[in-house]
């Protein structure tokens, strides 16, 4: 609706209607300035059945965001090139690089970017926008850019390698997320907070000079975080006074009651299907 920003999620591990799928990836569907940015693209198995039933037609969208190179966020790139579009996308140069999860015993599972993603990015450079610094998308939406790791409790969540034999540690430097200034405050997306849920709000209220918070709404890989890290996440987000956390993906199912808990008037569990709206900045 004109005056509004509006963010649909599009693919997540979970769905609030029978009629759409489920799968371990997440992409969102914004809308704000007249633009339609698709952040994240899911691994791709149920973008064609969901954006069908949720009445979303991929022709228009003018911007791809990607928050990192991982599988489950870059799969329905193909799907989103079949449409015969050619959106600018915003991603870090970072995210095309291999990439593993260590698992007990090997072979270790490759986790990043298909290899023919990969190279149907590369015979679009001339639509990439490497995203090594916050970089503006539409008059109010931004791409945070690498997030600085100030935080000594955050770490990226996982197992990650960049190497086979899970020797070095992946840093995952592409990780970023965006943030929309909204009539009502501004509002952050994550795709997995691999930077830190803490790190990425810090950063953002740095560059914007916010106090506060709208909205965080997305990925917050908070499965495997310590006590101290869920207690100082769950700290910051009452520190920024968040009136709406819409934690989805990879956030960790044992941690949505936590945190559903600790905000019973300000969390509301996303999944595919779900909307949010705020009204648009003049």
């Amino acid at each position: 609706m004109p005056g509004e920003v509006e963010v649909v999620i599009l693919a997540d591990n979970a769905a609030n209607a029978p009629e759409l799928s489920t799968e371990h990836g997440l992409s969102m569907w914004v809308t704000v300035d007249g633009k339609r940015i698709l952040f994240d693209t899911g691994m791709g198995v149920v973008l064609p059945g969901n954006t069908a039933a949720l009445g979303i037609d991929l022709n228009r969208t003018d911007a791809i965001v990607l928050s990192h190179g991982h599988f489950d966020h870059t799969g329905g790139l193909p799907y989103v090139f079949e449409q015969g579009i050619a959106p600018t996308i915003f991603m870090h140069p970072d995210a095309v690089g291999m990439r593993y999860g260590c698992l007990q015993t090997p072979p270790h599972k490759p986790i990043g970017m298909r290899p023919e993603i990969a190279e149907s990015l590369s015979a679009r450079s001339a639509d990439i926008v490497p995203t090594i610094k916050p970089t503006q998308v539409t008059n109010h939406l931004w791409v945070t850019g690498p997030i600085p790791r100030r935080t000594f409790f955050e770490d990226t969540g996982g197992p990650f390698f960049v190497d086979e034999e899970c020797r070095v540690k992946d840093p995952i430097t592409d990780d970023q997320a965006i943030w929309m200034e909204t009539a009502e405050g501004i509002v952050v997306l994550l795709g997995c907070a691999h930077s830190g849920v803490v790190n990425t709000l810090d950063d953002v209220a740095k560059v914007t000079g916010a106090t506060q918070f709208r909205a965080v709404v997305g990925g917050m890989h908070l499965l495997n975080a310590s006590e101290e890290r869920l207690a100082s996440t769950v700290d910051a987000l009452k520190r920024y006074q968040v009136k709406l956390i819409a934690p989805c993906h990879c956030t960790g199912d044992t941690v949505m009651p936590i945190l559903a808990e600790r905000f019973p008037e300000h969390c509301a569990r996303a999944g595919a299907g779900s909307r949010f709206t705020w009204s648009a900045c003049d």
